[in-house]
């Protein structure tokens, strides 16, 4: 490839811009990408295999060469760079291409699994109600820092009584979940003490610390007036006084 491209300009029959724009535009098999690496100097490679494999985006054995297929479109930069992983003779290049090749953009793979539950009809004015509590809470014990997310009343919660889940890498929003079997068997009080909970989670989340139970999160638990424990205080039931026949 690289020869023939050679011949062509040595006979003054083509544009060396139109050569350029060639080799800058999108590869669209393993041999367009194997074609434009040798151009830039690949040797040891005789075959491209393209993958779809997330954890390795550029890996050879032998004579081949598996690349992810988010790389067919990159520019020459991470082109020279994947020739350089192959080629290159010291491990400061080889390690100084790896970090060019994985800053290049890989879209998100496609979600997987079961969406996530959706707030019944019927149970939307709880979620309005605790929406309303969220900002109410959000002013007096994080200074309205937090931001808004969305408020779920889950009926498939059964064994917790909320949870905060960050935002996922395939583009889901932070949100916090509510059970609605908790609302209605534990009152409204204990189901804002329960979300205030979860909004301590959520402060984690915001201010780059890890979502957990440990020393950050009991400290502002503490703050914001909460049980550090993620249990429900179970309250002991009211003495009865028995009636005379």
């Amino acid at each position: 490839m690289f020869q023939s491209i050679a011949r062509f300009l040595g006979r003054g029959r083509h544009d060396p811009s139109q050569l350029a724009f060639d080799l800058d535009a999108p590869a669209a098999t393993g041999d367009d990408l194997l074609a434009r690496l040798r151009a830039l100097g690949l040797r040891r490679i005789a075959t491209v295999r393209l993958t779809r494999n997330r954890a390795v985006m550029v890996s050879y054995r032998g004579t081949e060469l598996r690349v992810h297929e988010a790389y067919l479109g990159a520019g020459e930069s991470v082109l020279r760079a994947i020739v350089t992983f192959v080629e290159g003779r010291t491990r400061a290049e080889r390690r100084a291409a790896q970090r060019v090749i994985l800053a290049h953009d890989v879209p998100a793979a496609p979600r997987r699994g079961t969406p996530r539950e959706r707030t019944a009809a019927q149970d939307l004015p709880f979620a309005n109600r605790l929406a309303e509590a969220h900002r109410r809470l959000n002013d007096e014990h994080f200074g309205g820092a937090l931001r808004e997310v969305p408020i779920r009343v889950s009926r498939r919660m059964r064994s917790r009584l909320g949870h905060y889940t960050a935002a996922t890498p395939v583009g889901d929003p932070p949100e916090i979940a509510i059970s609605r079997s908790h609302i209605r068997r534990h009152g409204w009080d204990e189901v804002l003490h329960t979300l205030l909970h979860e909004m301590v989670h959520q402060w984690q989340d915001e201010s780059g610390h890890v979502i957990d139970h440990g020393r950050v999160f009991r400290a502002k638990a503490r703050e914001v007036g909460i049980e550090a424990s993620a249990r429900r205080l179970v309250c002991a039931p009211q003495p009865r006084i028995a009636r005379s026949a």
